[in-house]
């Protein structure tokens, strides 16, 4: 079976095993979410809620000898390549959403395909925090982007001085001149479990091969809006893009279950692989499922109290049904 097709039975098997969750999470309201984002950045048929301006990519990860002390998980406690489907992408839901802004986030999007019909994924933006500690705050927060009211926005921040760390992050650094050069994080808080049975809690983190390089304002303006695929195709003709995978270890006391918390940059990481990005893929790959960090193996765990985290899953589901539709 492709990986296209795993693709696909992994995000229908997550849509009906999230929307159960959903029933009994009468709290959240995932379908309200992606209604908000509809509202700030507008409906586009066949495109996605969230990241809408992306590209499909394809390449190859290989664990680190040190990566089976944290974990069982196949891909990085078996000696892999192991094949990836992935996805850079600008945060919101426009999907000519300029590659030029600052404030905005950048993702990366992975499927690690680990044989026998079995997907684990992993997404990651490129702040290590993100904007709203549940998803009542989130839906707040976009409910009064959509309402453009100044006065209701910087009210916000205000009431949720914790939202402010993922903007500031952003404005503290350069505009990234590739998709290529910018570290990625995944902002929630995992667990990993070795086969001794030794759990560690951690944040995951790529970081680029080819280091940070940014572009100032200047640069950045002087470009065509949607310049980070003819660089990346260009970068790509040279030789792959590559990132190296490393675990943030949590230390007693780190809230597992917010993800706004920012870890000190001091904090110990152990690398734990090398990802190889080494073309582009059709669009079509990557459109036929998605990308669900709850998608995790024996030997990962997501956190059990992150409501940011559990939310994500039936959005992700209903933003894929109503595109597909």
């Amino acid at each position: 079976m492709s990986l296209r097709r795993y693709v696909l039975a992994s995000a229908m098997t997550g849509l009906l095993a999230t929307v159960s969750a959903v029933d009994v999470r009468a709290d959240t309201d995932p379908e309200s979410l992606v209604n908000a984002l509809n509202a700030v950045f507008g409906k586009y048929p066949g495109t996605r809620s969230g990241h809408a301006n992306g590209f499909c990519v394809k390449g190859s990860f290989v664990p680190t000898a040190e990566a089976a002390g944290l974990s069982k998980a196949p891909h990085l406690s078996g000696k892999g390549p192991w094949p990836v489907i992935g996805r850079f992408s600008m945060g919101g839901g426009n999907p000519k959403a300029s590659n030029a802004d600052r404030g905005n986030a950048r993702a990366l999007a992975v499927h690690f395909d680990l044989g026998g019909g079995t997907v684990t994924d992993m997404v990651s933006i490129s702040a290590p925090v993100f904007v709203a500690k549940t998803p009542e705050k989130f839906l707040d927060f976009l409910q009064r982007v959509a309402s453009k009211d100044k006065a209701k926005i910087e009210a916000y921040f205000t009431e949720n001085p914790e939202a402010k760390a993922q903007g500031e992050w952003f404005k503290s650094r350069p505009i990234p001149a590739s998709y290529a050069t910018v570290s990625y994080y995944a902002v929630h808080t995992f667990t990993l479990t070795n086969a001794e049975g030794k759990s560690q809690i951690i944040k995951w983190k790529w970081t680029p091969k080819a280091g940070e390089v940014g572009l100032t304002d200047e640069e950045a303006k002087a470009k065509d809006p949607d310049f980070y695929r003819p660089e990346l195709t260009e970068r790509l003709a040279k030789g792959p893009a590559e990132f190296e995978l490393s675990a943030i270890l949590g230390e007693p006391g780190d809230a597992t279950d917010d993800p706004t918390a920012l870890w000190p940059e001091t904090r110990k990481a152990v690398k734990v692989g090398d990802l190889a990005i080494s073309a582009l893929e059709p669009d079509a790959t990557c459109d036929a499922g998605i990308f669900d960090p709850t998608n995790v193996v024996d030997g990962i765990a997501g956190p059990e109290n992150d409501r940011i985290f559990e939310f994500r899953s039936p959005a992700y589901a209903i933003s894929f049904g109503r595109r597909t539709q």
